[in-house]
């Protein structure tokens, strides 16, 4: 059995796409489709999927369920895995979705749709745990970060560059400190330096996280994507 998997889209067209596609890969077992953020989360109550693939926007508000639901399911189903399809390429969509932390997450473009194999390499990639940013996202990040900094990441420490991977993986303090056999106190010290050293001087601590978060995830996924030939 592959890799029980939930879509919700709203577009008709877009779902019965992603359902024939997606059904024929061996890797998946399309168990329910959705048309609704209600419907969808009745589908993972009913079927526990593995995985669930979704639009940014469903009804009833359009606004952000995909993104919405992502955050419930981290508290109430962990273990599922979230790739949400959105067709905006802000970086602050990401930044929502990453807010409760990047472990079985992605963001992509609906325009990934074109090539189903990224679609389910991030698929197995959250449900294995691992997160995926698609690479215009990346880009604008990098982009967003040259701007403000030449290399900010560059100037952190080794230890703040732990304490940062810990951050990005979606751990809080009191968790990083015991991985890495820290004082909580010496943990909010590195995260301070780490904050002025980005320039990450808001006052939304939450925000400060994820952005910073985010800066190194971008730099770890373009390190490690081969140049372009």
């Amino acid at each position: 059995m592959g890799l029980r998997l939930v879509i919700a889209e709203d577009s008709y067209l877009v779902r019965e796409g992603l359902s024939q596609l997606l059904e024929s890969d061996p890797r998946l077992d399309l168990a329910a489709v959705a048309e609704d953020g209600h419907s969808l989360l009745e589908a993972i109550e009913r079927e526990s999927p593995d995985v669930v693939l979704t639009d940014i926007r469903m009804p009833p508000f359009r606004d952000q369920e995909g993104i919405e639901i992502a955050a419930q399911l981290r508290a109430t189903h962990p273990e599922i895995g979230v790739v949400v399809l959105s067709q905006y390429a802000d970086p602050e969509f990401a930044l929502a979705l990453f807010e409760s932390g990047s472990e079985g997450r992605a963001y992509l473009l609906k325009e990934r749709v074109r090539d189903m194999a990224e679609i389910v390499a991030a698929l197995v990639a959250v449900a294995e745990g691992g997160s995926v940013i698609d690479p215009k996202i990346v880009d604008s990040l990098i982009a967003e970060r040259s701007r403000a900094h030449d290399s900010a990441l560059a100037h952190l420490t080794t230890r703040e560059r732990e304490v940062l991977a810990e951050v990005a993986a979606g751990k809080s303090n009191a968790a990083i400190a015991s991985s890495l056999y820290l004082t909580k106190r010496a943990v909010e010290k590195h995260i301070n330096a780490i904050f002025m050293k980005l320039n990450l001087r808001d006052a939304d601590s939450v925000s400060r996280r994820v952005k910073a978060a985010l800066m190194f995830l971008a730099e770890d996924h373009s390190a490690a994507s081969p140049p372009a030939a």
